[in-house]
């Protein structure tokens, strides 16, 4: 929200400057300051703002910018769900924000990751400013060029404050018979890929314990957790969720988050 109401000093300012010498000066410092943005600070490694997100020690809120191509907008349902989960594991005392925004497809049917990177750079516009943290989200449509035969990449973590769900792939398996609702397949990944930038497992939040499954990556050994390595891949995801319950993190993984500052 501090972006948008900057945007609207900047237009302010943009149409006086022709009438005035002061209107110039205005206008050039208003650009100088959104231009000493760092915005190195949101492009880092996944889990490298762990802490930060955990803790309230400097940042006391957190916005998360939430994208989505028209036509793929997460339920109403999976949103509360979401901030219900950062809000149980986060401490923001100056509150957490969801900022939602449509636009157009980018035109592909494929994405690498390399693809990603590039629209997120186009089209985010919040970056850590003062005590506000902020995450970039993205519900794409199109699928994940790294996809295989045997399973169906539903969402990534890619850096420290961003992620990215491919929202057309979920909706293609949450049509299938006998398969979960949207709102449980997209609170599902969702929730997982936040975790994975929460530091989990392992990947900037400390185990207490070692149960990192080292065949998957970043991933729990418990296939019950939340942080199981199929809740990222629809054919797994689909064998995962049990009579429609959305998975949630072990208590290994609660014990983990809770070391580094969490809830």
């Amino acid at each position: 929200m501090k972006y948008f109401l900057m945007t609207i000093v900047l237009l302010a300012l943009l149409t006086s400057s022709c009438s005035s010498d002061n209107g110039d000066n205005n206008t050039n410092q208003m650009d100088e300051e959104v231009e000493s943005i760092d915005k190195t600070v949101n492009k880092k490694n996944v889990g490298d703002s762990a802490n930060d997100l955990l803790i309230a020690e400097n940042f006391q809120s957190l916005v998360v910018e939430i994208f989505y191509v028209e036509g793929y907008k997460p339920t109403n349902n999976t949103l509360s769900n979401f901030e219900s989960f950062l809000s149980d594991r986060l401490h923001k005392p100056n509150g957490i924000q969801l900022e939602l925004k449509m636009i157009a497809s980018p035109g592909q049917d494929i994405y690498t990751i390399s693809d990603i990177r590039a629209i997120e750079d186009e089209i985010r516009t919040f970056y850590n400013n003062g005590n506000e943290l902020t995450v970039f989200g993205l519900f794409l449509d199109g699928a994940y060029s790294e996809n295989t035969e045997n399973g169906s990449v539903l969402g990534i973590a890619y850096r420290n404050t961003s992620f990215i769900i491919f929202e057309e792939t979920v909706q293609s398996f949450s049509g299938q018979p006998l398969a979960p609702n949207i709102t449980v397949l997209e609170t599902t990944v969702l929730n997982h890929e936040f975790g994975h930038i929460m530091g989990m497992v392992n990947a900037g939040t400390e185990m207490q314990t070692n149960h990192q499954d080292v065949e998957h990556g970043r991933h729990c050994t418990n296939e019950d957790c939340l942080m199981y390595w199929t809740a990222e891949t629809g054919e797994g995801l689909l064998n995962m969720i049990n009579g429609g319950t959305i998975p949630t993190f072990d208590n290994l993984c609660l014990n983990d988050l809770q070391a580094n500052g969490g809830k």
